[in-house]
C-alpha cells in the first residue's frame, strides 16, 4: 500500500463525515471568538478531500506508483465523493433532485463499464472530459455549500451545475465509445478462436472417419 492508495482510501473515509455535517443544520464550533458553522465546515471537508485526488493522482505520477488498484479505486472514490455532496444538497434543498440523479446515475453507469473491462482483462482509464467534469464538480458544490452563507453565489453554482450536467453527458458518451470499441475488438477476437477452433476440431473429425472408412 503506497502513499496516493492511501490518500484515495481517506478520500473515501471523508464521505460519511462530509454527510454528518452537512445534515446537522445547527452544528457550531466555537473555537474562541471565532465559530465556524456547518457550511463551512462542510465546506473545508469537501475540499480537502477534493484536494487529495489532486494529490494522489500527482504523487502516483511523480513517483511511478501508478497501479492497478490505484487506477480503479481513485474513481470510485471521486464517485463516492460527490455523490454524497450532491445527495446531501439535495436533502437540504440546495440542488434539484433531477440534476443529482443524472450526474450520479452517470457515476454509477461509467462504474459499471469499468467494471466489465476489467473483468474482459484491461482498463479504461479517466479521459480528459472526465477530468474536467470532475473539476466542474468540485467548483459547483463548493459554491453550492458556500451559497447557504453568501445567498449572491447561487445563481453562480446553478450555472456551474449546469456545466457538470453537460460535462457528464458528454464524457459518458466518450467512456461508453472506448468501451465499445474495445468490447467489439475483444468479442471478435473470442469469436475468430473459438471459429479457429471449431475449424480445426472438424477436421480432426473428418480425419477420424475417414481412417475408421479406411479400416
Amino acid at each position: 500500500m503506497n502513499l496516493p492508495n492511501l490518500l484515495t482510501i481517506l478520500r473515501i473515509f471523508f464521505v460519511p463525515l462530509l454527510v454528518a455535517v452537512l445534515v446537522q443544520e445547527n452544528l457550531r464550533l466555537d473555537l474562541g471568538n471565532l465559530t465556524i458553522t456547518n457550511e463551512f465546515l462542510a465546506l473545508a471537508i469537501f475540499l480537502a478531500a477534493a484536494g487529495t485526488d489532486l494529490l494522489d493522482g500527482y504523487l502516483a505520477r511523480r513517483w511511478g506508483q501508478t497501479t492497478t488498484v490505484g487506477t480503479l479505486l481513485d474513481p470510485i472514490a471521486d464517485k463516492l465523493l460527490i455523490s454524497a455532496a450532491m445527495i446531501s444538497c439535495v436533502q437540504i434543498h440546495l440542488m434539484p433532485a433531477w440534476m443529482a440523479i443524472i450526474i450520479i446515475g452517470r457515476e454509477f453507469a461509467i462504474t459499471g463499464l469499468r467494471s466489465i473491462a476489467a473483468a474482459e482483462g484491461y482498463t479504461i482509464k479517466a479521459s480528459d472530459l472526465g477530468k474536467t467534469k470532475m473539476v466542474t464538480q468540485v467548483i459547483a458544490v463548493s459554491l453550492l455549500l458556500a451559497s447557504i452563507h453568501w445567498p449572491q453565489l447561487r445563481r453562480a453554482a446553478v450555472w456551474w451545475l449546469w456545466g457538470v450536467v453537460v460535462f457528464a453527458v458528454v464524457s459518458a458518451a466518450d467512456y461508453f465509445m472506448k468501451f465499445w470499441r474495445k468490447v467489439d475488438d475483444s468479442v471478435k477476437m473470442r469469436r475468430r478462436r473459438e471459429l479457429l477452433l471449431m475449424e480445426r476440431k472438424a477436421r480432426l473429425e473428418r480425419r477420424r472417419r475417414k481412417r475408421s472408412v479406411a479400416l
